[in-house]
């Protein structure tokens, strides 16, 4: 769906306008396209201490094909960079954050338009001192600030990589150095120690997988369906009777098949459970993604638009998951489940409690679920979505549309496929060592944390 602010400011005359104005100039967004390269130019790769992660870094760049370059030592000093990434790994105390800005500012003044910002370091909890958590806390206001300092549509994320989880660093790097995580901005992922057995295939990384995506009749559930198919999933597409047809058509144009079940009836878990195993033999990937709202202000809200709102996008979820857990074999080694949440059941929102208290109890599931998954070898993890662009959002109030859309870093929402992309990475076998996580995808939102 086009933007048509976004789209004028980025016009000849509009940019003079714009410019001339002090109005804000959104960028068009650098997204994943299969066959590009990872980055559009050189990496920059640095370290504050003694970083365990720099060599590792730098090896999986140049097996992606990558070109890395020393940190410049000027402001004219070498091209511009695709992405900055910072060892932050060594540090000790709130003084090693010296070397972090020394490399930083120099590197961040030459990113390209669509640039990437990632920084690596140990999680706070993990520390052996006050100081040193102090200095791995400071990393997150560090990087919170330099995303909504970024322009040109770059993005800066932290990811917390405690010691033995180094194995799974491949899959992250990746994705936060890609065009997939185009809307992912502000965010600190946290990587748990895992065994990756397999070598990935990055085009289509989901070869011969089964997936089912609840609510992918339309909007974000359709996105998510096409997203897993062209990463090579056979999905199974799952929606309401009363969206049977065009259930149907997504199904057909991704080659996946549809099933038509209200995910809050009293048997839908055996229904799932029954059609997975007789049809696929099991299930590899199970996106919980529909969801309905039902909004009033708490004072004017029946017990009948609570209800539904809780049986759609919590309970239903609650209930498939038990089913699939329960159901031997059926939930196969190396599973994962994508639960979407929303910014909402974060920082909560006028006129939504029934909807916000749902979404926040999906990622009470997903942390209180997460140390099952690991046992089993599988995961459980949660997007939340922000300002997505829809049919739904497009009937908006003009005005309602645009504070919606511009309250973010990145100043323009979202895409359904910025959601498909997120999860279909949380999907990959690579992903194993996220779990238990909520990644926002809001382009850094001015609203929650």
């Amino acid at each position: 769906m086009s933007d048509w602010y976004r789209d004028f400011a980025n016009s000849g005359v509009g940019a003079t306008i714009t410019k001339n104005l002090g109005l804000p100039r959104p960028a068009v967004l650098r997204r994943y396209e299969p066959g590009e390269p990872l980055l559009p130019g050189p990496v920059v790769v640095g370290s504050a201490g003694e970083g365990r992660l720099r060599l590792q870094v730098t090896d999986l760049l140049v097996d992606a094909g990558v070109t890395v370059s020393a940190p410049a030592t000027g402001e004219d000093d070498g091209e511009r960079s695709g992405a900055v990434v910072l060892d932050a790994t060594g540090l000790t105390g709130p003084a090693d954050l010296a070397a972090a800005h020394a490399f930083l500012a120099p590197a961040v003044r030459r990113l390209r338009a669509s640039g990437r910002v990632l920084v690596l370091a140990d999680p706070p909890a993990d520390a052996t001192s006050p100081a040193q958590a102090a200095a791995r806390q400071a990393l997150e206001g560090l990087v919170r600030s330099v995303a909504k300092e970024l322009r040109d549509g770059s993005t800066a994320n932290l990811l917390l990589v405690p010691a033995g989880a180094e194995p799974a660093l491949a899959s992250p790097l990746r994705f936060f150095l890609s065009g997939r995580s185009a809307y992912v901005d502000g965010q600190v992922v946290t990587l748990s120690a895992t065994e990756l057995t397999t070598a990935e295939d990055v085009d289509r990384p989901l070869a011969g997988k089964i997936a089912v995506v609840t609510g992918a009749a339309r909007g974000i559930g359709a996105a998510i369906a096409r997203v897993l198919a062209r990463d090579g999933a056979h999905v199974v597409a799952v929606d309401v009777p009363a969206a049977g047809q065009s259930l149907a058509e997504v199904a057909n144009e991704v080659g996946g098949t549809a099933l038509q079940l209200d995910i809050t009836a009293a048997d839908a878990g055996t229904r799932l459970v029954d059609h997975l195993r007789e049809r696929h033999g099991g299930v590899d990937v199970v996106v919980h993604n529909a969801g309905i709202t039902r909004d009033k202000l708490l004072v004017n809200m029946d017990a009948a638009r609570w209800d539904a709102v809780m049986a759609v996008n919590l309970q239903a979820q609650l209930d498939l998951t038990a089913a699939l857990l329960a159901a031997d074999g059926v939930l196969r080694p190396g599973a994962r489940v994508v639960s979407v949440s929303s910014q909402s059941g974060i920082a909560g929102n006028r006129g939504q409690t029934n909807y916000a208290a749902s979404k926040a109890g999906i990622i009470g599931m997903v942390r209180a679920w997460a140390p099952e998954f690991a046992a089993r070898g599988t995961t459980i993890n949660a997007v939340a979505p922000g300002f997505i662009v829809t049919e739904m959002t497009a009937s908006m109030p003009l005005g309602t549309r645009e504070v919606g859309s511009r309250v973010n870093s990145l100043q323009q929402g979202g895409l359904p496929v910025d959601v498909a992309e997120t999860i279909a990475w949380l999907a990959q076998p690579g992903s194993g060592g996220v779990n238990g996580q909520v990644v926002r995808v809001c382009g850094q939102s001015l609203l929650g944390a």
